[in-house]
């Protein structure tokens, strides 16, 4: 009995092995893959073109690529790609540490974009030509439409941009997804945009599976393989802390009729802190909570399956094992409380701001006036990239950063007199919050601002260095408005 996900017999022609079909990527190309926080992304085919890439560099042959992603991916794909020196160029946002050191080494290009941006660039033709689309798929259906696996991203513009698909048909991925997702095709440029007809974040205004010219498909590879296997670690203190700050004001904010009891829609991003402030979530007086976020994580998952939040709809999953064994399980149910949708609508401005959404998001560091850095060490070196924060912090009903207080062992502070480089100035930060409190930001001038990042975030190591500075900046600065000390704000503030 035939079991293959290939049911178009139109293409099934056309599967080949990963090698063969990495032979068909050619020098010079610019390559949409799909992947989003380590699911979704193909898993063959950039192994294959690693190995292949190595091959040419070693008979003195060029042979690099231009990578287009969702965001971050995986070892196989950015580690795989990155090790062999195989890409030229990489956006929008990446983790991987091998693609960050060739990043900071000046031998891999690195163009950071707000997530909501990427889509609408390629169809501007800001960033050239697509050549060539790798897309993850659960099945390709007899009329060969295809079912997306467990992230969306900028797949839908990749296959309609791209002169040539490979698919990647995953058999690990259960085909009773679908029908979780939301495609919408009614995406135009200006000047012939039209609303994105969202009005609550579980609204439905796509289809549930991708088109794909059949002409485009040049290779078709079967894989069964599992996303990357997400770590988090437990809620520590710190995290915890970090989460009790924003509940407390949370339910302070519904206590001053400012927020409805079950909340607006909420945004989260990456990692351990956000994972605790979903964990707080769960334990917290709020119901029939609901999502509009990115990416869905464990913390998440755990708010729908205990009935705390009704719907969540995002752009891809980003699960530990042990939450995607859950998630498989009671895939029936939970199907239809999730939605994935298109990163270009999942951070989209416009329906962002309509919904009301409460934006979470980490941070590197800020300064005392609340301008953020959430990319850059000391910067000129890049982490990871802005992702969707900028999407949601500008135009979020509560734009809230976070982050411990302190790092490398407390010898160095998350607030700094100027931050090195600007992702989010102060005008887009609402909430600031670390362990050590929380800094309510709203309709205060900039001296006020920093009065209460110091005396609430600051760790009380640095607050008498940071309240110094601040004392003689307002002394000596040749403005009052913001003042500054532009000789010393750069140091980095050790402990006294």
């Amino acid at each position: 009995m035939d079991h293959s996900r290939v049911m178009s017999s139109t293409l099934r022609s056309r599967i080949m092995s990963a090698e063969e079909a990495a032979a068909l990527v050619p020098h010079g190309a610019n390559v949409g893959m799909s992947g989003f926080t380590g699911s979704g992304y193909p898993k063959a085919l950039p192994q294959a073109l690693a190995r292949r890439i190595e091959q040419a560099h070693v008979c003195g042959e060029p042979l690099r690529i231009g990578v287009w992603t969702g965001a971050s991916t995986a070892p196989e794909l950015d580690g795989a790609l990155a090790q062999v020196n195989g890409i030229e160029l990489r956006l929008p946002y990446q983790s991987d540490p091998i693609t960050r050191q060739r990043i900071n080494a000046g031998t891999m290009e690195y163009i950071d974009i707000h997530l909501s941006h990427v889509a609408q660039f390629a169809w501007f033709g800001f960033l050239g030509h697509l050549d060539v689309a790798v897309i993850e798929v659960a099945a390709i259906l007899p009329d060969g439409r295809l079912v997306p696996s467990t992230s969306i991203g900028n797949n839908k513009t990749w296959l309609d941009q791209a002169d040539r698909i490979i698919l990647e048909v995953n058999s690990w991925m259960d085909p009773a997804m679908q029908g979780m997702h939301d495609i919408y095709y009614g995406t135009r440029l200006p000047p012939h945009r039209k609303p994105v007809p969202i009005l609550a974040p579980g609204d439905r205004i796509g289809e549930t599976t991708f088109h794909c010219d059949p002409n485009k498909v040049v290779a078709i590879i079967e894989t069964d393989a599992p996303d990357r296997d997400t770590v988090f670690n437990p809620p520590d203190a710190t995290s915890e802390a970090i989460a009790g700050h924003i509940l407390e004001f949370l339910g302070h904010e519904v206590r001053r009729g400012r927020l409805p009891p079950e909340l607006l829609p909420i945004q989260s991003g990456v990692g351990n802190v956000a994972n605790a402030v979903m964990a707080g979530l769960e334990e917290g007086p709020f119901n029939r909570l609901t999502a509009y976020t990115e990416v869905l994580q464990d913390g998440m998952l755990n708010l729908i399956r205990s009935g705390r939040m009704v719907l969540a709809s995002a752009t891809a999953l980003s699960l530990s094992a042990e939450a995607a064994k859950l998630f498989g399980r009671e895939l029936a149910t939970l199907k239809d409380r999730i939605v994935l949708r298109t990163q270009e609508i999942s951070n989209h401005p416009e329906v962002i701001r309509r919904l009301g959404v409460i934006a979470m998001n980490g941070m590197i560091e800020a300064d005392i006036y609340g301008n953020v850095n959430s990319t850059h060490i000391r910067g000129t070196s890049i982490m990871n990239g802005i992702g969707g924060s900028g999407d949601f912090a500008r135009n979020a009903y509560l734009s809230i950063f976070m982050t411990p207080a302190t790092a490398k062992g407390g010898t160095i502070s998350a607030i700094v007199p100027m931050v090195t480089h600007v992702d989010h100035t102060e005008h887009d930060v609402q909430i600031m919050v670390t362990e050590c409190g929380l800094a309510d930001l709203r309709g205060l001038s900039p001296k006020q601002r920093a009065r209460v990042i110091i005396g609430n975030c600051a760790h009380p190591s640095f607050r008498p260095a940071l309240q110094d500075y601040f004392d003689r900046a307002c002394r000596f600065s040749p403005g009052k408005h913001t003042p500054h000390l532009l000789d010393e704000a750069f140091r980095i503030i050790q402990p006294r």
